[in-house]
């Protein structure tokens, strides 16, 4: 379980068509073709069109879109389980889209490991065997295997669940055998397609809740597909929402939600519960100093966070401070309630607060 030093993904100019000759059609496709023309008038369909994404090592970077929208596509071209028309994958500097057989059969074995919606769960194995399977085909002895196993399984909540078979776990359990299997194999990049879109919502939930805790120890580069925004919103570092192919927007759940890029984003986020993504630090009044005592809230805390800490004391307002103390302004209950309704106003006064900073 040692933390994994690993140079994360880049994904350059990387463009998806599918049909008996794609190649033929990237260029017009680059020079505005839209995906409607292409099919109509070539019978091509544009999968992605110049999807440009850094990933940096160590980070969780949900892809969302709706359905049709590439997500799915697009985190198929980084194992190379689908080959693009034209661009880069870069995984640690290398370019898998050039491997060839045996390197890449090699690249996916050690390198990524993959958590399906289906679970994909072998039905004849039980819950240890199909903990393994990533690891026999490695090639390692067995005995190792059952170890690591056995220590993620209990990480994820199943140990005494081994010898079960998958027709006799629950949904939730399916998928937390997946995601031991994924993390036994120690791969420095995790991709989890849809993982948890087959699951009750309050399993769901839960399953979130092991993956940000899990993923506070292990630091993988974790690519995470999601049609569902309060999930982007909750696990993503990074979050790039697509439509139709194409990025429309890249940043953190602070971005998406305090400046949409447009109506479309716009109408996404409008029922976003905002209090448990902004933060403090886009409410605050920023200040260089302030009198000793009163409530302090770390910087990073929500604002749903900061409203209950703040109802707990007779105070109306408190600092906000740095991890190490230093204090970076002043947030007041009327504030932290007016960010909840209101992010335009949050987005504009955090505008304000940047440019008068520099």
């Amino acid at each position: 379980m040692a933390e994994q030093h690993f140079g994360g993904i880049k994904i350059r100019h990387l463009y998806k068509i599918f049909g008996p000759n794609p190649a033929a059609h990237v260029e017009a496709v680059q020079k505005g073709l839209t995906k409607t023309e292409l099919n109509q008038k070539h019978g091509h369909v544009l999968g992605l069109r110049d999807i440009n994404i850094e990933i940096p090592s160590g980070c969780i970077q949900v892809v969302m879109g709706l359905s049709g929208s590439g997500k799915s596509t697009l985190i198929r071209h980084i194992n190379r389980l689908i080959d693009p028309t034209s661009g880069e994958v870069l995984v640690d500097g290398v370019d898998v889209v050039k491997m060839n057989e045996t390197e890449l059969r090699t690249f996916r074995r050690q390198q990524t490991a993959m958590v399906f919606q289906k679970f994909a769960l072998l039905p004849h194995r039980n819950v240890l065997d199909n903990t393994i399977f990533g690891l026999e085909v490695q090639g390692m002895e067995r005995a190792k295997a059952i170890d690591i196993a056995m220590r993620w399984l209990e990480r994820v909540g199943l140990k005494g669940f081994e010898q079960r078979y998958p027709n006799q776990l629950s949904g939730g359990m399916q998928q937390r055998v997946g995601l031991a299997r994924a993390l036994a194999n120690d791969a420095p990049v995790l991709l989890m397609d849809e993982a948890y879109s087959a699951l009750d919502p309050l399993i769901r939930t839960d399953m979130q809740s092991v993956l940000l805790d899990i993923q506070k120890e292990i630091k993988k580069t974790i690519v995470f597909i999601t049609h569902d925004l309060d999930e982007a919103l909750r696990l993503g570092d990074q979050i790039a929402i697509l439509r139709d192919g194409e990025v429309i927007q890249q940043g953190t759940s602070q971005d998406i939600v305090l400046r949409p890029a447009d109506d479309y984003i716009a109408n996404f986020v409008k029922e976003v519960n905002r209090g448990r993504v902004i933060h403090v630090d886009a409410v605050m009044t920023p200040l260089h100093s302030a009198t000793p005592g009163g409530l302090t809230i770390v910087s990073g805390t929500t604002v749903e966070e900061a409203v209950r800490m703040l109802a707990a004391t007779p105070d109306d307002d408190a600092r906000v401070v740095s991890p190490s103390g230093e204090t970076l302004g002043l947030v007041t209950f009327r504030q932290l309630a007016g960010a909840m309704v209101n992010s335009q106003e949050i987005a504009a006064r955090r505008e304000n607060t940047l440019s008068v900073a520099l």
